[in-house]
Formats: C-alpha cells, structure tokens, sequence
C-alpha cells in the first residue's frame, strides 16, 4: 500500500504547471520591451535606418494582436497541451533565427514569426491555467502570481534587455528565449495531460478574417500615429477599417453557427469589465514606461542598465498588491472595489508624475510614484484576468484567454501611440511660444524644459485615461465575490468547478 497521498501529488503537479505557464508568459511579456533597449545595437550592426527601425518592434505587434483570437480558437480545437508545446518550439525556433540575422528583412520577419507563434502560445498558457486551478483559493493564489508576471514583465524586460545588450549583445535578448522555451517546453511535456475537449468548436473561418484583419488594422494605426501623425492617411485610413471590420464581425458573431467569440463570452459583465479594464491599464502601464525610459535616459542620463534597476520598484509592487488582491481581497469583496481602487492610485500616481521638472531626481520624484503605479496596477490587472477567464466552459477558455490578451495588446497600442503624440505636441508648442527665451538661458536648457513640460502633460492625460477607467470598472463589474453563471443568465455558485473542467486539462 502506497503512502503518497494521491490529493498532494496532485497538488504538486498543478504548482508546477503553473512555473511551466509562468516561464513562457514571461517570455512573452520581455519580448514586447526587450528589444527596445537593444535596437540602437542592432540598428548599427544591421545598417537600417531610423525609419525602419520601428518596424522591429511594430512587426511583433502587429501579428501578435492580429492573430490572438484565432490561437485562442485553435487551442481549444486542437487540445491546449498541443498549441502551448507548438508554440514553444516556434517561438524559440523564430528567436533563434532572428538572433542569427545578417540584415533588416531577415530580423523584421523573425520578430512577426514570434508574435504569430506568441498568439498560439499565451491563450494556450492562460487557458491552461484556467483549466488547471479550479478550487476558488488556489485560483486566487495562482492568478496572483500570473498577474504579477503578466504586468511587471514589462519591466523586467528593460533590465534584462539593458544588460544583455551591455554585457553580452542585442543578439542575445533573442537567443536568451531558447533557455526560456527550453525549459517549458521539458516542463509542459512530463507535466501535461491531454483531455480533449468533448465538445469540439468548428473555426469561424468568415470571423477569423474579420477580427484578424480589424485588429491588424487598429494596431497598425495605432502604431503609425506613434511614428506620424493622427492626419496621415496610412493612420486614419487603417484605424477606419479597423473599426469597420470589428463592427462586421460582432454582427457575424451573433448569427454565426460556430462563432470564433461566442457572444456569451464578453457579453456577462464582469468578463467585459474585466477586458475594459485591462485595455485601460495597459494604456496606462505602457505609457508610463514610455515616458519615464526616456526620462531617466535622456534627462537623468541613465545608462540601460541603469534605466532598468531603476524600475524593479514597480515590478516588486505590482507582484505584492497583485498576490494580495487575488488571494486575500478578492474572495472577500470581488473585483469590483479592486479593480476601480487600483485605478484611481495608478491615477494618483500618474498625476505626481505630472510634476517631473528638468531636474527631478529619481528618488525625490521617480520612485515614490512608481510604487505606488506597481501598487493600483497590481490591484488592476491581476483580478481582470482571473475575472476575464472565469466560469467559462471548457470550449471557450482559449478564446476567452486570448480576449483578455487582446484587451492588454490593443490598450499598449493605443497608449503609446495618443500618449506620445500629446507628448510630442505639447513638446513642439512649448519651442514655439518660448523660442525667444533660448538666447537667454540658451538652446539645451530651453529643450529640457520643453521636454519636461512634455512628460507632464503627458502624464496628465495619463491620469485622466485611468480616472476614466475607474468610472468604467465600477459600473460595469457586478458587486460582490465571484459567482459563475450560465449562458442564460442564472447564477450558478458550483459553476467554477463544473463549468472549467478536471484539475488538470489540457
């Protein structure tokens, strides 16, 4: 008779799982900011321009928005174990080559082929962890550390990007996704059980064209307004079709026999909340990083590495409020007082930020606020995707994954793109009514000015998209703990253990 208690083995098997999603969420989330630090490195080994150098990271997002919906889909139509191996190999295989590049092309293509391999994988890792924690408390637990990943690996990437790129090469923010891969990929193999969905979802092949299209559209609109301007046709003609094509494929989704978002899905309120929400904070997020990297590099005169330990504060206390939320507050009250909290301090934070001059310094005026962003976007992110992914049927958790991902890929787009062109306007109105004053404090100091009137007023507009988004949270998020409920509406408080499948699913 065997003295291994089944019930804890169990539990072992569902703890490591979740250090196999983490380590390929992870290196997802350093892919969106690893690069930036490293392109001046790969911009002079290449021999590309400054124009094309965007595209570097453009071609990431571009096909990693596009495509999230359909790998959402395809992981709950092939089985999550298949698509989150399949999405391992890719990414690191595409890594590799890009690490290996001899010109522009060759790297511009490997960073699409990431971001299509990435869309396959992070719906897989989310819907995984949805499928593999179910118990409410151990839910907590576990969407705590995932959300802490997903909101401070941005940050993370920076410092880990700054010292490659420093100490090693910019080649190898790309070869270091091989070990990350490397060892989910060992992980998820010894650790994953296929359990095939019963019901089998058909691809809503007219849906997939629509929604892959619409959000290539709007991310690529978004992206060039960053670089251009808003009254550029290739800006306001993508964002146009974008919408366009969005409108066309909620209609269809409604009248869809097998429908890629199954309307059910993002109609409950708190999973639509939930996708607000995130959108929302990851406008904010994003824009934050923007802003303070340029600042402390180029006001302050960081080094990267320096930029990078510079904001391990926000990643400490993203992980803290993030854990502390999911696990402690939210069974408690729900996301509805979390979520709109963490928004209104991510707010107070932006609003001290508005106050950065030309000579701030870091710890008079960086850190403080930092912190306390870690603080309201732990608060923000965390519960959204535990909400956004929660008491949905086993066919739709890929989707519903994918959905909460699309909300988070389309609100940095966006946030980087409306931010730095305020940034950039209030810059160039600030030369134009102060010219005068450059031949008496002289040209450099007249620029720093300029440059500091333009983070305020960048990180004003900051605080009002979060103040908005506090509005937006406690209106739409339902009072009260989490209870599942089921398509027509009833609520169903056993529905999160019967409606999300067997403890371990993939």
């Amino acid at each position: 008779m065997s003295d291994v208690n089944p019930a804890a083995g169990d539990a072992r098997r569902r703890w490591l799982i979740l250090v196999v999603i983490g380590i390929a969420q992870l290196m997802v989330i350093l892919d969106v900011t690893v690069m930036n630090i490293a392109l001046p490195s790969a911009q002079r080994a290449l021999h590309f321009t400054t124009v094309d150098r965007q595209w570097v990271v453009t071609a990431y997002t571009l096909a990693f928005g596009s495509l999230l919906l359909l790998g959402g889909r395809l992981a709950d139509l092939l089985g999550r174990k298949v698509t989150f191996l399949v999405g391992l190999v890719g990414f690191a295989g595409v890594s590799a080559v890009g690490g290996a590049s001899v010109n522009f092309t060759m790297l511009v293509t490997a960073r699409a082929c990431q971001g299509a391999f990435g869309a396959i994988l992070v719906p897989s890792a989310l819907s995984l962890l949805t499928t593999t924690f179910t118990e409410p408390r151990e839910r907590g637990r576990a969407f705590g550390i995932y959300g802490a990943i997903a909101a401070a690996g941005s940050a993370i990437g920076l410092l880990l990007g700054g010292a490659l790129t420093e100490y090693l090469s910019w080649r190898w923010t790309l070869y270091i996704n091989l070990f990350f891969a490397g060892a989910a990929f060992i992980g998820g193999s010894l650790l994953l059980q296929r359990h095939p969905s019963r019901v089998k979802p058909k691809l809503d092949i007219p849906g997939v064209v629509a929604v892959s299209g619409g959000l290539f559209c709007l991310v690529y609109g978004f992206s060039n307004a960053a670089t251009h301007n808003w009254h550029t046709p290739s800006t306001y003609g993508f964002l146009a079709a974008g919408v366009a094509l969005v409108i066309a494929f909620a209609f269809w989704q409604g009248r869809a026999a097998h429908p890629l978002l199954p309307p059910r899905v993002v109609l409950d309120r708190n999973r639509g909340g939930a996708y607000l929400s995130m959108l929302i904070a990851a406008s904010g997020m994003f824009g934050t990083f923007l802003f303070l990297t340029y600042y402390m590099q180029d006001t302050l005169g960081y080094s990267p590495v320096v930029t990078g330990f510079a904001f391990l504060p926000i990643a400490g206390a993203i992980a803290v409020a993030a854990n502390m939320s999911t696990i402690v507050l939210m069974p408690r009250v729900g996301p509805k007082p979390l979520v709109a909290t963490g928004m209104l301090v991510a707010a107070g934070a932006a609003t001290w930020l508005a106050q950065l001059g030309p000579h701030t310094g870091y710890v008079s005026g960086i850190v403080g606020p930092l912190i306390l962003t870690g603080v309201g976007l732990g608060m923000v992110i965390a519960p959204s995707i535990n909400t956004g992914t929660f008491g949905v049927m086993p066919q739709d958790a890929g989707v519903a994954s994918a959905s909460v991902t699309v909300g988070q890929q389309l609100g940095a787009s966006i946030g980087t793109s409306l931010l730095n062109t305020i940034f950039a306007g209030a810059v160039a109105s600030y030369l134009a009514v102060h010219l005068a004053e450059a031949r008496i404090i002289g040209r450099a100091a007249l620029t720093g000015l300029a440059l500091a009137h333009g983070y305020d007023t960048a990180f004003w507009w900051t605080a009002a998209i979060l103040l908005g988004g506090a509005v937006v949270s406690g209106l739409l998020f339902r009072r009260g703990p989490l209870v599942a409920r089921d398509p027509s509406g009833a609520s169903a408080p056993k529905a999160d253990e019967t409606q999300v499948g067997p403890a371990i699913s993939a």
